[in-house]
């Protein structure tokens, strides 16, 4: 089951009318102290959205992108484990839901649980799961939770924790990530696309697999991350669909965003891995791709794939970021 599209337009449905009543100058004020928060470094330990109006500039502005980042990741941990479906979820500081409504997209037939410390956020997350007409999100569970070092996970198949480390200290990101692993069958962590959020998805990559699990995706292997600190990092984009709901909450004009992310999944399971992932956005020259790589036995590589590779080539120019190479058909 793949209901990607269909759960997208209904989120975008859901979330149409969300800002209705809300004065435009305090869903402003509160949109611009979020972007605040969120392109900040200093962690906090108390809930980032206070009330309503918090909630609802919040949701507007960023339920989409996450639903976009979480999507993707959601998608390569399907790409390496076919076969697999969860039965039961936890959504970690899930907020108002998106990664939640993610996971509805790809599969059915689960229970989810959506763990948070804002009361607000849970109380619109429920409104909007019950206009979902997803019987997953319908019937999900809304608890509050305080997101730190005393959280006690109960046993589920995949547990999601989408841009909450960066809320966080130091320990109580370790706890977390600790009790997840302790707790799943499946992890998917994922942050924002930056140095600093790429370095938080390696932290939470290392402590995985250092409790016995194995990634699934992005990388082809669960060895040591080949990209020298400092130099770079890890980070893929997510093509974001505006309504003009969103379009006024972000004060954009474009009909889309691209959202950068950076993820990890891993699991306990084995997983399929890829061969080799493509790491930017695929350089298209006459006659040639040139791709960036991180492969499994090679590290990071450059691949310039010409016409005299005939069907690969032409595959190849229609690989995008993030993307398996070669892909499944051509392989």
């Amino acid at each position: 089951m793949n209901a990607t599209l269909p759960t997208a337009e209904a989120l975008r449905a859901a979330l149409s009318g969300l800002l209705d009543g809300l004065p435009p100058k305090q869903a402003g004020q509160a949109v611009d102290r979020l972007i605040a928060h969120y392109r900040g470094t200093i962690p906090t330990d108390t809930p980032v959205l206070r009330d309503r109006s918090d909630v609802a500039a919040y949701a507007a502005y960023r339920m989409p992108a996450t639903f976009e980042a979480v999507r993707a990741a959601l998608g390569a941990l399907r790409a390496a484990a076919p076969d697999w479906a969860p039965a039961t979820h936890t959504d970690v500081g899930g907020g108002t839901g998106a990664a939640s409504w993610a996971v509805a997209g790809a599969w059915e037939g689960h229970r989810t649980t959506v763990l948070d410390w804002a009361e607000p956020a849970l109380a619109l997350g429920r409104e909007l799961a019950a206009a979902s007409g997803l019987p997953a999100l319908r019937t999900a569970e809304w608890r509050r939770a305080r997101i730190g070092e005393d959280l006690d996970l109960a046993p589920a198949d995949l547990v999601t924790v989408s841009y909450v480390l960066n809320e966080l200290t130091g320990p109580a990101r370790t706890a977390l990530i600790d009790a997840a692993a302790a707790a799943a069958r499946a992890v998917v962590v994922v942050e924002a696309g930056t140095p600093d959020g790429y370095a938080r998805i390696i932290d939470a990559r290392d402590r995985l697999t250092a409790a016995g699990l194995t990634v699934a995706a992005p990388c082809p292997h669960s060895g040591a991350c080949p990209i020298e600190p400092g130099t770079d990092w890890c980070h893929f984009s997510a093509r974001v669909s505006r309504s003009s709901l969103h379009r006024k909450v972000k004060g954009g004009t474009l009909p889309y965003e691209d959202e950068k992310f950076s993820y990890v999944v891993a699991t306990r399971f084995a997983p399929r891995p890829v061969t080799a992932r493509v790491t930017r956005r695929p350089q298209i020259r006459k006659g040639q791709v040139l791709l960036e790589l991180c492969t499994r036995d090679d590290g990071l590589e450059r691949a310039t794939v010409t016409k005299r590779h005939g069907e690969l080539y032409r595959a190849a120019r229609d690989t995008d970021w993030g993307d398996a190479w070669p892909p499944p058909q051509a392989g």
